[in-house]
């Protein structure tokens, strides 16, 4: 028998992937960062995939997912999903959930009373939480109680649903917890212990999720201070950033991008700022003064992946901090930082590696942990201060 296959492809939300077997389709996959993520968390689904050229059926349901997503009206009455090895519970809730017409949206407990269970309305969110092929099971469709977006299995989490929402002529405000998070700390961290024992304990190990978001004010604050406090111990950072206040904006609290643009080169070397980090806090003010860069409100509505390509445009500011911003000024719930020395410490820690996990690696494993791979790696975090203490 041939070995099962997968493909990625391109759609009105990203990059997609999807697996399949001579039985049907085995899984299907929303946009991710990379796309190393995307292939991977297909393989964790199903590991003896090949990538090559989809059949006939396949490339079918490809278009037709794109149609649906460039808002055409598509049935995938059709098309066969193999649910081998899945809980019986979670084959009635995606067969339950296939039945909800595009533009249309159903409560967790209103799936759940169609079921039969109506005081399972969390088992339902657990089940959509795992849903292995999104869009054909239309999970986006499915919302929390009183309207509320709630989690969702994609990179960008909650936005993501919002557009495909959106695209289907469903208008939704995304849901802002009262801690300025997008998701729900305790449906992530049920999912995070559910979803991976070894991590669970840890979780349990380390108690609630206190993850703080820090405030700011517009996305050049957050960068200006990220740029100034990478390889620095906190204290020594919070004096230079003092003083380069100081220099571009004698007697306030906030320094503007234009206060950089018109602050010398020497004043700014002389607070303190080594070569590179001038050149780079004067490129990220030149360009915020340009409007090159997206503002604080605009970020709020793009996907993860979009951010990070348009902020590392920035000298100076690489993926590892716009990933930062993402998880502690934005408090995006997918986001993993594989080139972190403390989540990699952590992970070596927590699962015994003889060395520290590849980028690969790492993300092989959190495949599982997504869509809140934010919280798995503040937990990893955790591993470490845990050990270290």
């Amino acid at each position: 028998m041939k070995a099962p296959g997968f493909a990625l492809f391109e759609c009105a939300i990203g990059r997609c992937g999807i697996a399949w077997n001579g039985d049907g389709v085995l899984a299907l996959s929303l946009p991710e960062a990379r796309d190393a993520a995307l292939r991977n968390r297909l393989l964790a689904r199903c590991p003896d995939a090949e990538e090559r050229p989809p059949p006939r059926d396949i490339a079918r349901a490809i278009r037709n997912v794109e149609r649906l997503l460039r808002g055409e009206n598509v049935s995938f009455d059709d098309l066969t999903l193999v649910m081998d090895g899945l809980p019986p519970f979670y084959r009635r809730v995606y067969d339950a959930a296939r039945k909800i017409p595009p533009g249309k949206t159903l409560s967790y407990g209103e799936v759940a009373k169609l079921l039969g269970s109506p005081g399972s309305a969390r088992a339902v969110g657990q089940a959509l939480g795992k849903n292995p092929f999104p869009i054909v099971v239309p999970c986006h469709r499915v919302l929390a109680a009183n309207g509320k977006l709630g989690g969702f299995s994609a990179d960008g989490g909650v936005q993501t649903k919002t557009r495909m929402l959106a695209l289907e002529g469903v208008r939704t405000e995304p849901t802002i917890a009262s801690d300025g998070l997008l998701f729900d700390a305790d449906q992530a961290v049920t999912h995070l212990c559910s979803s991976d024992t070894r991590l669970a304990r840890s979780i349990r190990k380390a108690g609630p999720f206190a993850l703080e978001l820090k405030k700011t004010h517009s996305v050049f604050e957050a960068l200006a201070e990220a740029i100034v406090y990478q390889q620095l111990t906190g204290k020594a950072a919070a004096t230079i950033y003092g003083r380069v206040r100081e220099a571009c904006a004698p007697g306030r609290k906030a320094v503007t991008a234009a206060d950089v643009v018109r602050t010398s080169p020497a004043k700014l070397r002389a607070a303190g700022l080594s070569q590179a980090k001038m050149l780079a806090l004067k490129d990220l003010a030149k360009k915020t003064v340009a409007r090159e860069l997206p503002t604080l409100a605009q970020l709020q509505k793009m996907q993860d992946a979009d951010i990070v390509e348009n902020l590392t445009r920035v000298r100076g500011v690489g993926e590892w901090t716009v990933q930062m911003l993402l998880i502690f000024r934005l408090g995006r719930p997918d986001v993993l930082p594989t080139a972190d020395y403390g989540v990699r410490k952590g992970f070596q820690r927590l699962f015994g590696t003889p060395e520290l996990p590849s980028p690969k690696e790492l993300e092989a494993r959190a495949a599982r942990w997504s869509p809140y791979r934010s919280v798995a790696s503040w937990y990893l975090w955790r591993v470490l201060d845990t050990a270290t203490v």
